[in-house]
């Protein structure tokens, strides 16, 4: 009885998976996204809550910014000897969503993280989106082999990770979701990940607000109606920030090329960077510039502010990462597009908060080429109604930021421009 009720049972169970195949997919990546998104969320709340102790041991002891050159020493040394297969960052983290040959070194995750916060600590202009990222991507690939998952699993897995490290960092698991789907490939999205991506974001942001650990929040205070002319205002708005984008893109990477040809020993490259921005925080007598910048990002949302204040931010975060430091573009990024936003209420009226907000997401689309991330983005940290003018920056931003990006190794999936058809499959960094 029992033998015929388990082969009765088998059957119904085949039965059931053959005329529902998506349900072993999801009861299988559900498992998979429980374990990383676990390991992630922990680890995005143990960089957010020592970022934040190492940012206020700093403004409480500004004196620490003239050791920044030594900080990039010790950070330049760090990578040569130990870190060079992870020197690539995030570059190394696309070409494993596209060539799943090597397991992504587990050291990158404590590299990154220490080389963030001493670059944080000592007071070089950084973020920290490039450290999530690394560290989710590093910690998820260790799975690869317990879980036997074959090279195309692997893909889904790498995904997921960067959705989750990204999702968890800011708070916003939706446009992490988008983020991991975008990023890697410009102009196509891979559908077949996005269960696994979303499951992963979803539970990494859970599991780091279950630490406690704190994301700013940021309002827009006030959103006016949808007009023919407030659309042409915020398609102005998005030129702005597409140009802005595109600028940074480039001048990051010749920089980069700048050190690397000037200075043959890699751990005096950020040396000199230290060197430069402690002299130019001296000089000017202002710390603004240096760290995240999130007391002026909110300032940009309340007031307009000077015009110079996003080319600051930008020349001081392009000479601190192009030197070696480590940590990440985008916190840099929504400084710059915020302040160059609020700046724009001068001329474009619309209001301050809003131009602000459109700049926060637009200059990091334009940067990064995910402008559908992005303006979920917005819609998680500010709210539905500002959904049609920042979705128009980011776009606009998008097209106009051209076949750039911070991420030199990004492939064209589809080119922004049909004129551009023979770029189709290359990299940015073949162009």
């Amino acid at each position: 009885m029992s033998k015929s009720f388990g082969k009765k049972a088998k059957i119904s169970t085949q039965f059931f998976f053959r005329k529902y195949p998506a349900f072993p997919y999801i009861l299988k990546w559900t498992g998979i996204s429980l374990v990383i998104g676990a390991c992630i969320g922990s680890a995005s709340a143990g960089f957010l809550i020592s970022l934040d102790w190492a940012t206020h041991f700093r403004e409480s002891h500004l004196w620490l910014i003239a050791l920044l050159p030594v900080g990039g020493f010790l950070v330049g040394l760090l990578y040569y000897y130990f870190g060079q297969e992870a020197e690539t960052g995030n570059n190394l983290l696309i070409d494993t969503i596209h060539r799943p040959e090597k397991v992504v070194p587990f050291r990158m995750a404590p590299l990154v993280y220490i080389g963030t916060i001493v670059t944080h600590f000592f007071g070089g202009s950084a973020g920290r989106e490039g450290t999530a990222l690394q560290m989710a991507g590093a910690i998820a690939d260790q799975f690869s082999k317990p879980f036997r998952l074959s090279s195309g699993d692997r893909v889904l897995l790498m995904i997921s990770a960067i959705a989750g490290g990204f999702g968890s960092i800011f708070g916003t698991p939706l446009a992490g979701t988008l983020f991991g789907l975008e990023f890697f490939l410009i102009g196509r999205i891979r559908y077949n990940a996005i269960f696994p991506a979303l499951m992963t974001a979803v539970i990494a942001d859970r599991v780091t607000r279950l630490w406690q650990a704190r994301h700013t929040h940021y309002s827009i205070s006030l959103v006016p109606d949808i007009s023919f002319v407030n659309i042409i205002y915020a398609v102005i708005a998005g030129v702005f920030f597409g140009l802005c984008a595109a600028t940074f893109s480039k001048l990051i990477h010749r920089t980069s090329r700048f050190f690397k040809a000037k200075i043959a020993y890699p751990p005096l490259r950020p040396v000199a960077g230290g060197i430069i921005v402690a002299l130019a925080v001296w000089m000017m007598g202002t710390p603004q510039y240096i760290g995240l910048g999130i007391p002026t990002i909110l300032s940009a949302f309340e007031q307009p502010l000077p015009a110079y204040d996003f080319a600051l931010k930008m020349i001081f975060t392009i000479i601190t990462l192009s030197a070696g430091f480590k940590g990440g573009e985008v916190t840099p990024l929504f400084f710059i597009g915020a302040t160059l936003g609020s700046s724009l209420a001068f001329f474009i009226p619309l209001p301050v908060g809003l131009l602000a907000g459109m700049g926060f997401v637009a200059v990091f689309a334009g940067a990064t080429n995910t402008p559908i991330a992005c303006s979920l983005m917005a819609l998680e940290l500010f709210g539905a109604e500002c959904g049609v003018y920042v979705a128009l920056a980011c776009v606009v931003s998008y097209l106009l930021s051209g076949h750039n990006s911070i991420y030199s190794k990004q492939v064209i999936g589809e080119p922004k421009h049909e004129r551009f058809s023979f770029l189709e499959g290359k990299r940015l960094n073949e162009l």
